[in-house]
């Protein structure tokens, strides 16, 4: 059996659509830098964070709208950062601090975003959880790169189904009073499936590395 191997990018299948590509080449049009929606990747993260944090003792309808606002944040952010990745590779605009920017932005979304939720499930110690676990799989990928084995994106809670865990519970949390359950239950069942997910993903990815790291050794424990 051979030993895996990582890849440079995250499989994306959206990046080979039409849509993908004209709307890399209008942003490519407009001069605007893969940095530059890297950094907007967090902005549009804080304002989801932000709407979070003010729907924990918002009332009903207000909740309803704020939380709205920050499930359709999550999936902008993920846009952007495949735009950003299509604009270094397939536009050609590379940057010298490109791996900065495509990392660091990244970490700082997923933190404020999950920790966030946290507090709008009345639960701040669940979402600082999910937080740490989610930094801990993308640390854990960075050291197959660093060993020389390449990204490994395995795993059943990589950072798109992160997000769109958390777009499902801010969808349901409306609605907890028709389920019969108290508020903030959507939200923190969401953080508890996204924390079990990512230390399982965490897992996964160790155990890819190890082995590919065997297999570079010529199968040496």
């Amino acid at each position: 059996m051979s030993a895996p191997e990582g890849r440079d990018r995250r499989a994306i299948p959206q990046r080979s659509s039409r849509w993908a590509s004209r709307a890399a080449d209008l942003l490519a049009r407009a001069r605007l830098t893969p940095n530059q929606l890297s950094v907007g990747s967090v902005l549009v993260s804080v304002a989801g964070a932000g709407a979070l944090l003010a729907s924990a003792d918002a009332p009903a309808g207000a909740r309803a709208a704020l939380l709205i606002v920050a499930a359709v944040c999550a999936p902008v952010r993920l846009l952007l950062n495949m735009l950003d990745g299509m604009l270094a590779v397939e536009k050609g605009l590379r940057s010298p601090t490109g791996e900065l920017f495509n990392e660091v932005p990244d970490r700082i979304a997923d933190v404020v975003f999950l920790a966030a939720a946290g507090y709008a499930a009345g639960m701040p110690a669940l979402g600082w959880t999910a937080a740490s676990l989610a930094l801990l799989t993308a640390y854990v990928r960075t050291l197959g790169a660093a060993q020389g084995v390449g990204n490994f994106f395995d795993g059943p809670m990589a950072k798109p189904r992160r997000m769109w865990v958390l777009v499902v519970a801010c969808l349901v949390s409306p609605f907890e009073p028709v389920l019969g359950d108290g508020r903030g239950a959507a939200l923190a069942v969401g953080l508890a499936l996204i924390s079990v997910g990512s230390s399982v993903t965490v897992v996964v990815r160790l155990q890819r590395i190890a082995s590919a790291l065997r297999g570079s050794a010529g199968g040496t424990p």
